[in-house]
C-alpha cells in the first residue's frame, strides 16, 4: 500500500481534475492511501516541515506545487520520490506535471482566425511558464498568419489582487486596442480580469472584444459576465499518468523519469467568444442570428429572411467573408455545440440532438462523424474514459 502526500491546491477545477486521474489509478492498482495537505503549509511548513511530516507518516511519495528554488534538492536527497505539478517554472531535478502549453496558445490562435479576427492580444504573466509558452504559441500561429499580437502581461501573480474592481491600467490598455479585437487569457481566472474590466469600462462582448481562457473552470466560466468561452485540458489523464509514473518510482522500476505533459483538447465556446468578427453589416446580422437560433432547427431561408439580399448574393457575399457556404457555418457550429454537450452532460446523442431541436440522430451523427472524424460516443469515450 503507498503513502501519498497531496500538495495541491484543492479549490481550482485543474487541480480537481489531476486528482480524479490519480485516485482512478490508485482505485485500479492501490490500495493508496492520500494525505491532502493544503497549499498554506508550502508556506507555514516550508520544504523542511513537508520532509519532516512525511518522514513522521512514512509517506511513499508526494504530488504537489513547490517553489523553484534550491530547496527542492532537500526532498531529492530525502529520496523520497516527488512529482510537481508546474507551478512557475519546470523544475529538472524531479519530473513535472506540465502542459503543452505551447500547443494550447496555438489552438487558441487558430480558433480565433477561423471566427475571422485580424486583430489579436494577449494577458497574462511574464515570468511563469504556462502563461509564457502560451502566449508564444498564441504569438507564433497569430504571426504566421501575418498579424501582430498586443500584450498586457504582469510581473507576479496574485491571488489576493482585487485591482479589477475600480479603475485600473488595464482598463486604459483594453479601450485603446483596435476593435475588434481576440483576446486570449493565461487562464480563466484571468479572463474573468478581462470580462469584469471591460463591463466596467463599457467595452461590449463579444462584439468588441472576444475572451478566451485557458482550463475550462466551469465555475469561474460561468460566474463571469458574459460566460467565458475557455481552452480544455485533459488534466484527467495527467493525473493518471503522473500516478502511474509515481508507481513506478517508488517501486523503482524505472531508472530516469519524465514529464507528464497534459494536452489541450477543445475550445468550450460560451458567450464570450460567440460571435464572428466582420465589418459586413449583412454578414455580421447574419452571423447574429444564426448565433442566437442554432439550438433550433435553423435552415438557411430563415437566414436569408434577416437581410435585404437576395439568397444568391447573400450565398456569394457569405462565401467571400467567410470561407464556406452558409449551411456549413450552421453544421460546424450546431457540432461545436453538439461536442461540448457532450462532453459536459451525460444527455444520449438522441437528447442532445432534441436539445438542438432536430430529430434525425442518424444523419447528426453522420455530419458529426465527417467533422470529428469519429461518431458522437467514440468522442465522448475519447475525451472522458481516459485516453
Amino acid at each position: 500500500m503507498h503513502k501519498i502526500i497531496l500538495l495541491i491546491d484543492f479549490a481550482e477545477d485543474y487541480s480537481r481534475s489531476l486528482l480524479k486521474g490519480i485516485t482512478k489509478y490508485a482505485r485500479e492498482h492501490g490500495p493508496w492511501v492520500f494525505c491532502q495537505m493544503p497549499l498554506f503549509h508550502r508556506e507555514t511548513l516550508g520544504v523542511d516541515g513537508i520532509l519532516n511530516w512525511a518522514r513522521d507518516w512514512e509517506a511513499d511519495g508526494i504530488i504537489g506545487q513547490l517553489y523553484n528554488d534550491s530547496s527542492v534538492e532537500k526532498i531529492v536527497r530525502a529520496g523520497i520520490p516527488v512529482i510537481a505539478q508546474d507551478f512557475k517554472e519546470r523544475f529538472t531535478e524531479i519530473p513535472n506535471i506540465t502542459g503543452a502549453h505551447v500547443a494550447t496558445g496555438a489552438m487558441a490562435a487558430d480558433y480565433f482566425l477561423k471566427k475571422g479576427f485580424r486583430q489579436f492580444a494577449f494577458y497574462g504573466f511574464k515570468h511563469i511558464v504556462w502563461s509564457r509558452e502560451r502566449a508564444e504559441g498564441f504569438d507564433e500561429r497569430v504571426s504566421r498568419s501575418g498579424y501582430t499580437v498586443h500584450y498586457f502581461e504582469h510581473e507576479e501573480y496574485s491571488s489576493s489582487d482585487l485591482w479589477y474592481y475600480k479603475p485600473s491600467s488595464l482598463s486604459k490598455w483594453l479601450s485603446s486596442l483596435p476593435k475588434p479585437i481576440a483576446i486570449l487569457t493565461c487562464d480563466d481566472r484571468m479572463g474573468q480580469h478581462i470580462t469584469e474590466a471591460c463591463r466596467h469600462s463599457g467595452i461590449r462582448i463579444p462584439e468588441e472584444v472576444a475572451v478566451l481562457g485557458v482550463d475550462n473552470d466551469e465555475m469561474l466560466c460561468e460566474l463571469s459576465d458574459p460566460p467565458l468561452s475557455s481552452i480544455m485540458q485533459d488534466a484527467e489523464k495527467g493525473g493518471y499518468d503522473a500516478a502511474q509514473l509515481l508507481d513506478h518510482l517508488i517501486r523503482k522500476d524505472i531508472d530516469t523519469f519524465y514529464d507528464i505533459i497534459v494536452e489541450p483538447m477543445q475550445v468550450i465556446t460560451r458567450q464570450s467568444t460567440d460571435i464572428y468578427a466582420t465589418h459586413d453589416e449583412y454578414i455580421a446580422s447574419s452571423l447574429k442570428y444564426i448565433h442566437q437560433n442554432i439550438d433550433k432547427n435553423l435552415q438557411v431561408d430563415e437566414v436569408v429572411r434577416q437581410v435585404p439580399l437576395s439568397r444568391r448574393s447573400l450565398e456569394m457575399r457569405f462565401q467571400q467573408v467567410i470561407g464556406y457556404p452558409i449551411y456549413k457555418y450552421i453544421q460546424n457550429l450546431r457540432m461545436e455545440k453538439f461536442s461540448k454537450k457532450l462532453l459536459e452532460t451525460d444527455l444520449t446523442v438522441f437528447e442532445i440532438a432534441m436539445d438542438l431541436g432536430l430529430s434525425d440522430t442518424k444523419n447528426i451523427a453522420r455530419q458529426f462523424k465527417q467533422i470529428k472524424g469519429c461518431t458522437p460516443l467514440e468522442y465522448r469515450h475519447r475525451y472522458l474514459a481516459g485516453k
